[in-house]
């Protein structure tokens, strides 16, 4: 009994959340999978919209999605044997709920005005911190023989924040073709498609998003490399520290 109250006290806030948002993922893959083989697969003409089968489906998937999401960056930490830092972590988790579980699940894109908006100005800065995180990882490391200056480490956080945030819309499109969604918002809620710049008005309102939110968080993160202030040690991940004995 000690022992597991031990281990329960090493357990960190980042750990805490990924667990419940673990669990929620979990309980809604259970429920959406009833779903699809309840739903109607297609919508009756006169009849008031109802979700159907396809809709389920991709609910299905992009719970699916969440979890591996979840799951990569512990991955990818042992695989390279490198440590995440708390915050950049609970900033990761607190954006996949957001998006996914709450945005796609609880449907807050739809209910909660500007919430893609918002979270695609979050994504931006969250990114942004990532990049500024690797590079800083390159940096430290003795390894490697070139130093990189802030201006070079800003400009390959802002490529790298962007460039995910362009594969994110990639993404959309694809699936909006391959089951009739509309998550780049290209018609209206009653199925009239937009035309012209409207109908380019979501998607390059996220990107724009993007954009804003990686540049100001570049902008934050060159200054304080240039001054030397010691709050973007928080976003650096750094090298796990090999035990005594452990073979190299």
């Amino acid at each position: 009994m000690k022992t597991m109250l031990k281990k329960l006290k090493e357990v960190s806030i980042a750990q805490w959340i990924a667990i419940f948002i673990f669990v929620s993922m979990g309980i809604s893959m259970v429920f959406i999978t009833i779903q699809v083989f309840l739903a109607p697969i297609e919508q009756t003409p006169g009849e008031p919209k109802v979700t159907l089968r396809s809709d389920y489906i991709f609910l299905l998937f992009e719970c699916v999605l969440g979890v591996i999401i979840l799951l990569l960056p512990t991955i990818l930490s042992h695989r390279f044997k490198f440590e995440i830092p708390g915050l950049v972590y609970i900033l990761f988790l607190v954006f996949l709920y957001a998006s996914i579980y709450l945005g796609t699940v609880q449907k807050f894109y739809s209910t909660v005005p500007h919430w893609d908006k918002i979270l695609h100005t979050f994504s931006g800065a969250m990114l942004g911190a990532i990049g500024f995180s690797f590079v800083n990882l390159l940096n430290n490391d003795k390894h490697v023989v070139m130093k990189m200056k802030p201006g070079f480490i800003s400009v390959f956080a802002f490529c790298f924040a962007v460039t995910l945030g362009a594969f994110w819309e990639i993404y959309e499109y694809t699936f909006d073709g391959l089951m009739n969604l509309n998550m780049q918002r290209y018609a209206m809620s009653n199925g009239t498609p937009l035309v012209g710049r409207e109908a380019l008005a979501d998607t390059m309102g996220d990107i724009i998003v993007d954009v804003i939110g990686s540049l100001v968080f570049v902008l934050i993160g060159y200054w304080s490399l240039k001054k030397g202030r010691p709050w973007m040690k928080n976003f650096e991940f750094t090298k796990k520290k090999m035990k005594a004995g452990a073979v190299k």
